[in-house]
């Protein structure tokens, strides 16, 4: 079989046998997350740890093979490297060869489940796809709101950390500054683990009006992300030749095929 036999077997799914690869690529990694959170089981590690040791190289050595053999039939082999895909790729099989050095590192190999979303591509749910990249584009829009919102409220926790310093006098748990605000933390965002707990009346006050205001905060970032994505379903692009609205950065339409790379070119 020849490099580009092999391309379309390993990168396509348009064929018996990519869709194969595909679906059997999937299964591995399915069980190698398997045996990654079953070596975590303190019971089953003491019983079973030779056994889980032999699957988790045998699955590294079958995943390096397949990184290796992606490089080598594609025909822009850094265009793949530097790709996201490729970045994933690469780092579900480090995990294993740094925990020869560095004991436990090998169970950052559950990086490999984020490969199943190539589960997209291989049962066609473009839809999906199309939903995701609408999410991406959202996210990018407000990602200047978001970093305005989050740069609030961390000047907002430090101050709330820094006046609880001093009205609990460094005591019951308010050490120092980070821990006030730590404490800020936990409590502006509700979830309050009660390591930290003011005694004073008047930290309790101040501990009340940070919950509070902690739901507010808490709405901000969805109501931003849902505004632009609002903005983004809006944006439509009519066919020049049905005059059907198309889905933004579409290729063809989807009522009548027509190209519409051709026609900006």
């Amino acid at each position: 079989m020849n490099k580009a036999s092999l391309f379309k077997v390993i990168f396509e799914n348009d064929t018996k046998a990519g869709r194969r690869f595909d679906i059997l690529l999937l299964w591995t990694i399915v069980v190698s997350v398997v045996v990654a959170m079953l070596d975590s089981v303190h019971i089953l590690h003491r019983d079973y740890k030779e056994a889980f040791h032999i699957l988790e190289i045998g699955f590294t050595v079958i995943f390096t093979l397949e990184y290796f053999l992606r490089i080598y039939v594609s025909p822009k082999r850094s265009a793949y490297i530097f790709s996201f895909w490729g970045f994933v790729d690469l780092f579900s099989i480090v995990p294993t060869y740094v925990s020869l050095f560095l004991y436990g590192y090998q169970y950052l190999m559950i990086v490999r489940i984020i490969r199943l979303l190539r589960v997209f591509r291989i049962l066609k749910l473009i839809r999906f796809t199309e939903e995701g990249v609408m999410l991406l584009r959202a996210l990018k829009s407000s990602s200047v709101k978001i970093v305005i919102f989050l740069s609030t409220v961390l000047a907002i926790v430090i101050l709330l950390g820094t006046v609880m310093y001093v009205v609990e006098n460094g005591e019951h748990g308010f050490s120092s500054i980070p821990q006030s605000i730590y404490w800020a933390i936990i409590t502006v965002t509700t979830v309050g683990y009660g390591d930290v707990v003011p005694t004073t009346v008047l930290g309790k006050f101040i501990s009340s009006f940070a919950m509070i205001i902690g739901y507010a905060i808490i709405a901000v970032p969805t109501g931003i992300v849902t505004s632009e994505m609002i903005k983004v379903n809006k944006i439509s692009v009519a066919c020049p030749r049905c005059g059907k609205d198309a889905q933004p950065h579409a290729n063809y339409c989807s009522n009548c095929g027509f190209p519409f790379n051709e026609t900006q070119s």
